[in-house]
């Protein structure tokens, strides 16, 4: 780290020294209710005190009893964060803390709070972040690579701005498949980041669950950085024989020489570094409170999950590193949904999966045919995406009553 980032970093470790304490209330934990009926809440609404409150009340009022807010979006934080800056028009003062006070309303009306963190998704690529103690400007060398620049960006200074450049340049012309910017899933430094991050939230807010957004990968094209071929070099060639470690040593001028030779292998790497970041998070979670929640937002389609976002869903489940997998099941089709909701169930269990349906995607009489179905197939929960598009009237939502039309038809 230069010595210029030292000083970054200090900075914010003084800041977070200064700021305000934040109390944490203990209290019974709020039991998983039967059936949860939840929302995603989008990090607009945390803004100001009077959307929190109105937000929390509607919920309330349409017999929701989960709120899953976006507390971190892009490497920026919506809360009084220890290790990430607020996020713009984000002031935290003595009487206003927007986790807290979601937290302290919901809380008196017997709603749960899960704290949503966006995880290797960093930074937008059309307004990309400008302040300095932001990991993109940070941190440069922890980004993730496209392969096509993964050459040339091998020996390139990190620091030297034309490398995020050209990293937003290749997002921007690729947007049918990647949403931004992303942090390298490989880099011990990222794995500590986002553990550190979670563990700010769960030692300091009195939250229900922690819910993992964006723990994959974003397309099978990335992520091709220096350190990760570094990483994935060392863990290839404890699986090689002598005579193969000869041959590729050999070649070792190319930086994808590895990548290229052995690309089912660097699919399983790719795959394993996630796993292993909600394994650890996971466990450290539980080891500090047992009672809090665990969930990660998932692609629905599992083989896509699996062979394009290195997101191994099904086994977290299996293996008990996720309380709940919300499937990201946003097709309009019910059909779809419930053959998604179907193969989650079988992998994990009933009390693991919720189906988290696309609201913004069809009128509410869908969403209540896809709630149904995801019952029959055994689901505990839904959750709806986003409370946003159930407020705001649109051609789907004419009369802005859709949490209202979703109680009356799906809610006994």
């Amino acid at each position: 780290m230069s010595n210029t980032s030292k000083l970054l970093f200090a900075a914010a470790l003084l800041l977070a020294a200064c700021a305000p304490q934040r109390p944490v209330v203990t209290r019974p934990p709020i039991v998983m209710p039967p059936e949860v009926r939840a929302l995603w809440v989008v990090r607009d609404v945390l803004t100001n005190p009077d959307s929190i409150k109105a937000m929390v009340a509607r919920a309330h009022d349409s017999g929701f009893n989960t709120l899953i807010v976006q507390v971190r979006g892009r490497g920026d934080a919506y809360y009084n964060a220890r290790w990430e800056p607020l996020a713009a028009g984000v002031v935290i003062t003595k009487t206003f803390d927007p986790l807290a006070l979601v937290i302290s309303e919901a809380h008196k009306r017997g709603i749960s709070v899960h704290a949503w963190l966006n995880t290797m998704f960093l930074a937008n690529m059309d307004t990309p972040p400008t302040d300095p103690a932001h990991m993109y400007n940070l941190r440069p060398d922890l980004l993730a690579v496209p392969y096509k620049l993964a050459r040339e960006l091998y020996t390139m200074d990190p620091k030297d701005p034309q490398y995020r450049g050209k990293i937003i340049e290749y997002a921007k012309a690729a947007r049918d498949h990647v949403e931004g910017v992303y942090l390298s899933p490989a880099a011990p430094e990222t794995k500590e980041h986002i553990y550190s991050m979670w563990m700010d939230v769960l030692e300091h807010y009195d939250v229900d669950g922690l819910n993992f957004d964006y723990v994959r990968y974003p397309a099978p094209d990335h992520d091709y950085s220096r350190i990760s071929l570094q990483r994935f070099r060392l863990w290839l060639l404890p699986q090689l024989s002598d005579i193969e470690r000869g041959r590729y040593a050999a070649l070792e001028s190319d930086p994808l020489v590895y990548a290229d030779s052995f690309p089912a292998r660097y699919n399983d790497f790719r795959r394993t570094q996630v796993t292993d970041l909600v394994e650890r998070i996971y466990y450290a979670v539980k080891k500090r409170n047992p009672n809090v929640i665990v969930s990660a937002d998932v692609f629905a389609n599992a083989k896509d999950a699996y062979e394009n976002r290195f997101q191994d869903w099904t086994s977290w489940l299996r293996r008990g590193f996720l309380d709940v997998a919300a499937l990201m099941a946003y097709s309009t089709s019910t059909q779809v949904v419930r053959d998604q909701v179907k193969v989650a169930v079988d992998a994990g269990g009933r009390d693991k999966v919720w189906a988290g349906l696309g609201a913004y995607r069809q009128i509410a009489d869908s969403s209540v045919a896809k709630i149904k179905a995801a019952r029959e197939e055994g689901a505990r929960g839904f959750v709806l995406f986003s409370y946003a598009s159930t407020v705001h009237k649109s051609t789907l939502n004419p009369n802005g009553d859709y949490l209202e039309l979703v109680r009356k038809a799906a809610f006994p």
